[in-house]
């Protein structure tokens, strides 16, 4: 059973994570970004969506958090799943792309909201510029797994 206690600091442990990736990633941009699909060879047998949405229904935390942060974290919901599944794959190189895919996915997701709910011009800017170039890399990842997962 989750106590206030584990809420709070899982709160404070994921708003502080999603601050520090938001700053380490660089920019992107909502209305010119270019709709990204997770590879079908990358998807998991495992269900682990469902594992991660009880997991955040069974938290308050949601409660907590302004309209910015529950976006954001909506963007991160749907692709961690993603993400811990695509590790999971038997081959190294594999996992590794396939996370990197839904973990790029993540970081345009919060871009978008960046973009859709910021204020300061020099962070959309760079929220745009991550979109650019994450959606870029992503096709190419996504081609790489088609040509080399089996």
């Amino acid at each position: 059973m989750i106590t206030r206690s584990m809420e709070n600091t899982m709160f404070s442990q994921l708003k502080t994570l999603s601050v520090a990736f938001v700053l380490a990633t660089s920019a992107a941009s909502y209305a010119s970004a270019q709709e990204v699909t997770y590879p079908e060879k990358c998807k998991s047998s495992h269900d682990m969506a469902m594992d991660h949405e009880k997991m955040m229904k069974s938290s308050s935390m949601d409660m907590q958090m302004t309209d910015f942060q529950r976006e954001m974290m909506d963007g991160m919901h749907k692709t961690m799943p993603l993400m811990t599944g695509g590790m999971m794959k038997d081959d190294a190189d594999v996992a590794f792309v396939c996370g990197m895919i839904a973990h790029h996915m993540g970081a345009i997701e919060m871009s978008k909201t960046e973009l859709k709910l910021g204020d300061n011009e020099e962070a959309k800017a760079m929220a745009q510029k991550i979109i650019d170039a994450q959606v870029k890399e992503i096709e190419d990842m996504a081609k790489w797994v088609e040509a080399n997962a089996k």
